[in-house]
C-alpha cells in the first residue's frame, strides 16, 4: 500500500524541549570517532568562542530521529518501518549546537513519491531553541522498499 499523499505539507506540534548535555556530545563524538578538542574539552571550546563543548555536525540526529516518531508511527501514513531504509540526510545550520542548548523540533513532511515500486518520504525538522532561535534544519529521506 503506497504512503498517504495527504501527509505532504503536514506539520506536527513542537516536541518537548531536549537539554543538550556535555556528556551526550562527548559520547556521540566518541561513537563517530570525532576527536576534535571542541567536542570534548570545554576550555578548548571556549577558546574557540563557544559557551561549552560544541556538537559534531551530525549530532542533531539524536533528537530529530526521536522527534520523527510523530510522523513514522502515525498509522494513517501507511509506513511499514520493517521495510524502511535510510536514503539521505541533510543539515542546514544557523549556528552550531552547544552543550546547554534547550532544543525543540517541529516536524513536517516535504515530499512523498513512488518510483520502481518503492515509496520515498522526505521529512524536514526545524530545530530551534526553546526561545525560538533557529539552530538547524534537518532533512531526512526514508525509503520504504516494495513488498516484493
Amino acid at each position: 500500500m503506497p504512503l498517504d499523499q495527504s501527509f505532504v505539507g503536514r506539520s506536527w506540534p513542537a516536541t518537548e524541549p531536549y537539554l543538550v548535555g556535555r556528556e551526550k556530545i562527548r559520547e556521540f563524538a566518541r561513537a563517530i570517532g570525532a576527536a576534535d578538542v571542541e567536542y570534548h574539552d570545554p576550555a578548548a571550546a571556549r577558546a574557540l568562542g563557544y559557551a561549552d563543548v560544541v556538537a559534531p555536525p551530525t549530532f542533531p540526529v539524536v533528537i530529530t530521529m526521536a522527534a520523527s516518531r510523530q510522523i513514522i508511527e502515525d498509522p494513517a501514513l501507511g509506513l511499514d518501518y520493517s521495510r524502511v531504509v535510510h536514503g539521505d540526510q541533510k543539515f542546514a545550520y544557523a549556528r552550531p549546537v552547544v552543550a546547554g542548548d534547550e532544543l525543540v523540533c517541529v516536524n513536517s513532511v516535504d515530499e512523498i513519491t513512488s518510483r520502481g515500486g518503492h515509496d520515498f518520504i522526505t521529512t524536514r525538522t526545524e530545530v530551534t531553541t526553546a526561545a525560538g532561535e533557529p539552530v538547524v534544519t534537518v532533512w531526512s529521506k526514508l525509503v520504504q522498499r516494495g513488498e516484493h
